[in-house]
């Protein structure tokens, strides 16, 4: 862990807490990881940035880290969103650049909408906030996740989520067992272990799923946005590369850097993603 931080849980409505790293101090950068990881998934890029002016927030969505764990029914894009959002709202960073990846996409921009005067530039990460208009192919692991018994037999008892998180990397070596494990073991010694398998069921089939009516809400704001923004993608991810066309048409301002980092870039490239986050805030502090 980079030194100099701060570590503290925001309750966002009774029983539910929201573990948060912050680091820095200035421009407020909130930093969104998503499935199955925590707000540690930044920490090379906190390395990275001048915390001198920049103050990093990277808040631990519900159910993995050191947040609160909840029953599997309770992942709902819309129970997310609104912790995020409340947990925004208690922090009040002001103007802030976002920076989002997986699930961050959809819960951070779905936060920001509901405060939407808080963003003012950001950098995706491969993520996806479109909402399916047809029947949408699943990865491999989601599909398997989708299917009633079948993925609480092989996601959460043959084989854990987070022993395979090397598998979706440019360079496996990028997530060593010890990597793995910052994310695993917070978890795993809570003794409810259904958050990443919840949220892997969240992600929408087609517009008919539950997930799908408010990710066409965010997929909404998102489109309508105006502010600086960047795009650093993993080209080697095998669950989201294909969506950056869809991601370039969304934002054919932005500009692209094209890496040949997996689905957690942030422990691949995490120069890249940085030198981007100050490009973002030189854009934001110029306008």
């Amino acid at each position: 862990m980079p030194q100099g931080y701060k570590s503290y849980l925001v309750e966002v409505e009774p029983g539910i807490k929201i573990h948060v790293l912050e680091a820095g101090e200035g421009t407020p950068i909130y930093l969104q990881h998503g499935n199955p990881t925590n707000g540690l998934l930044y920490r090379k890029i906190w390395q990275e940035l001048p915390t001198d002016r920049m103050r990093l927030i990277m808040p631990t969505m519900v159910g993995l880290g050191f947040s609160t764990k909840i029953p599997a029914s309770d992942h709902t894009l819309e129970n997310h969103v609104r912790w995020m959002n409340e947990a925004l709202r208690q922090i009040n960073p002001g103007g802030l650049v976002y920076v989002g990846q997986d699930w961050g996409g959809a819960v951070g921009l779905g936060a920001l909408m509901r405060s939407s005067e808080l963003l003012k530039g950001m950098v995706i990460l491969n993520t996806g906030f479109m909402a399916p208009k047809e029947k949408f192919e699943l990865s491999r692991p989601h599909a398997i996740a989708a299917t009633p018994i079948m993925g609480e037999v092989l996601l959460e008892n043959v084989v854990s989520v987070f022993d395979r998180l090397h598998e979706t990397q440019g360079d496996p070596a990028s997530i060593p067992p010890e990597v793995a494990a910052l994310y695993a073991r917070p978890v795993r010694e809570s003794g409810n272990i259904k958050g990443p398998l919840a949220l892997m069921r969240m992600v929408p089939t087609g517009p008919d799923h539950p997930t799908s009516p408010l990710m066409s809400k965010v997929e909404a704001y998102a489109r309508a946005l105006k502010v600086p923004t960047e795009i650093v993608w993993g080209t080697r991810d095998p669950i989201l590369a294909r969506l950056l066309p869809a991601m370039i048409e969304m934002y054919p301002a932005a500009r692209v850097t094209e890496t040949e980092a997996g689905h957690f870039l942030q422990e691949e490239v995490p120069v890249e993603i940085a030198e981007a986050i100050e490009r973002v805030v030189a854009a934001v502090e110029a306008e």
